[in-house]
């Protein structure tokens, strides 16, 4: 478990679009409202309270109550392509999950090309946080943070549609930047780090952006945190690439063409960072990971899945080859034929190619021999920054109680 966060300079960076970077909603879900004053028959049930309270800085969580039995902590990650819920308790150091939720919303269809949130995108959206809240609710949550990325950060409509969540659902989502995006994706990810003495790249490929990050040399993952050495965001993720690229896919010669068209696009907005970290790439036993639903399902095709498995995947070291090989199979397939494979179906059938081509340009600018495979990241991150945050200020309260103890005894504090 984390004790220290990595570096996140410039909170500020990013479009956060008048939400504070970095904050914890600090309150019990409860619905809205109803149209006719009457509660809900779950808020009649569940005795929650302090809903609405302004949220606080990780810094001011020392002024709450240490958790008691059965109190839970959430991290929820509204991301372009998925909406993400992680609820669990705190377990020794680590947490168990108690409850997840996962389902492809689309958010952020269409978005490259006329730069708002659709109303059908919306719509879908605010259906699968509705089902969160009910989670939050039931699962006696006491400390929750919501995020919002690329997205949001992107579309003219991004702050009202924040708005009319919080209003619909009473689910205060963070518009978090770029930067932090790839900060909770390393916290939540690096422990799976394959064993090594040289520098790695972490890389989170998701809906409408990809985050790199390199990270200092060292062992294998450990509890400690790797210093973030060098960091870049580009606006091409699987629904932003797919949906500037196009759909067009008639012929074998026009999907070849496709995604080198695609692969082409993504190098190119990597190439200041390929130019920064080339002489790190040269080190003889570079590592590279990767969370993001690209790299879990290239993997389970590589296991031959039948259907996904989780314990299966995350923690996989993959040959860079065998993930290549497979990348270039999906590219020159239809999207029938892709949505027939195990682990792809529909949902993917369309956006794993573009994915595919951003993997390809990972592995170009940092050829390692190996792939590591997550099936973890920024809401992990998320549930490890809160206890983090909050252990530090427990530790904080006791040394503060201890002065003031000796204090009033009339002699010092050791």
């Amino acid at each position: 478990m984390a004790e220290t966060l990595p570096p996140d300079r410039n909170r500020s960076a990013g479009k956060n679009r008048g939400n504070k970077s970095g904050k914890v909603a600090d309150f019990r879900y409860k619905r809205p409202p109803q149209p006719d004053g009457r509660k809900s028959s779950r808020e009649t049930r569940g005795k929650t309270q302090g809903a609405g309270r302004a949220s606080p800085d990780l810094a001011d969580i020392g002024a709450l109550k240490p958790a008691s039995h059965g109190e839970a902590y959430a991290a929820l990650d509204l991301g372009t392509n998925n909406c993400r819920l992680l609820i669990a308790r705190p377990s020794g150091r680590d947490f168990t999950v108690i409850d997840a939720f996962s389902r492809v919303v689309k958010l952020g269809e269409g978005l490259a090309t006329s730069g708002r949130l659709s109303d059908a995108a919306m719509d879908r959206t605010l259906a699968a946080l509705t089902i969160c809240a009910d989670k939050l609710q039931r699962r006696n949550v006491r400390l929750a943070r919501s995020v919002a990325t690329e997205a949001c950060r992107r579309a003219e409509n991004g702050f009202a549609f924040i708005e009319r969540v919080r209003r619909e659902t009473g689910i205060a989502l963070d518009i978090i930047s770029a930067e932090e995006e790839a900060r909770l994706a390393v916290l939540g990810c690096h422990i799976l780090l394959e064993e090594g003495t040289g520098p790695a790249v972490i890389f989170d490929i998701g809906g409408g952006s990809t985050e790199l990050v390199l990270v200092e040399a060292g062992g294998e993952g450990t509890a400690r945190v790797p210093r973030i050495l060098d960091w870049q965001s580009v606006p091409w993720g699987v629904v932003s690439l797919t949906d500037t690229v196009g759909r067009a896919e008639d012929s074998e010669a026009a999907r070849i063409a496709r995604f080198a068209r695609m692969k082409a696009m993504v190098s190119e907005s990597f190439a200041p960072f390929a130019g920064r970290v080339a002489g790190a790439a040269g080190h003889p036993d570079i590592r590279l990971l990767g969370t993001s639903g690209t790299v879990t399902t290239l993997a389970s095709l590589y296991l031959e899945l039948p259907s996904y498995d989780r314990k299966a995947v995350d923690g996989l070291i993959v040959p860079s080859g065998e993930m290549r090989e497979i990348s270039a199979r999906l590219s020159v397939m239809t999207p029938y034929e892709r949505s027939t494979l195990p682990c792809i179906g529909q949902d993917r059938a369309e956006l794993v190619v573009a994915g595919c081509a951003i993997l390809e340009a990972i592995l170009d600018l940092w050829p390692a021999r190996r792939l590591g495979v997550a099936d973890r990241g920024i809401r992990e991150g998320i549930l490890r920054s809160i206890m983090a945050a909050e252990r530090q200020s427990e530790r904080s309260l006791k040394a503060l109680h201890k002065q003031r103890g000796s204090q009033a005894a009339g002699r010092p504090a050791r």
